[in-house]
């Protein structure tokens, strides 16, 4: 018999923690994730069946933290859901049990590889990296951009947190730019 062992995006048993000068990037493999989207013409039941999940549906362009869902807008009546692995292994089939018809609900753990990126100041390192105006934007932005021709989202959780989700098949290839742009900036 097979003796199987899961992985991360960046092909290890445990996480990554790379350090490069005052940046700590953490890759992130415990965090479940799935789309939401509202159903053609269903938005107003959506909205309702996600208040009583607890569900933050936010506006276009932010993250909205919550226990246990939180949630950013990824294109109109469409978000993706963060919840914790540990407890939401199986999100689609909660997300769909708790939505009912009113939305589709998708599963995206394995899709994406997520990054935290920790430093005092990260617009250094974000204005190497992509097209977001890092400073001008609140704590809870979050958007959709390219990083090195890859397409990610990005949260800003603050001036030194910030979250990525990029492709996982790309993951070693974003963690590469992000180590270059991070000796560029400090």
């Amino acid at each position: 018999m097979a003796n199987l062992h899961a992985l991360t995006a960046l092909g290890a048993r445990e996480a990554a923690v790379i350090t490069v000068g005052p940046l700590t990037i953490t890759e992130r493999f415990d965090v479940a994730l799935a789309s939401v989207a509202a159903r053609r013409g269903r938005m107003a039941d959506l909205a309702k069946a996600a208040k009583a999940a607890g569900l933050p549906l936010p506006d276009p362009a932010r993250w909205q933290g919550g226990t246990p869902y939180s949630a950013f807008w990824t294109v109109p009546e469409m978000w993706l859901v963060e919840a914790p692995f540990a407890s939401h292994e199986l999100i689609e089939g909660m997300l769909k049990a708790a939505l009912d018809d009113a939305a589709s609900v998708t599963e995206q753990t394995d899709a994406w590889v997520a990054l935290d990126l920790a430093a005092p100041d990260l617009a250094p390192l974000l204005e190497r990296l992509c097209n977001v105006d890092f400073r001008a934007v609140a704590d809870g932005y979050a958007t959709r951009t390219m990083i090195e021709h890859l397409g990610c989202y990005l949260i800003k959780h603050g001036a030194g947190a910030v979250r990525l989700y990029g492709p996982r098949s790309s993951a070693k290839s974003l963690v590469h730019a992000i180590e270059l742009a991070a000796h560029s900036a400090w």
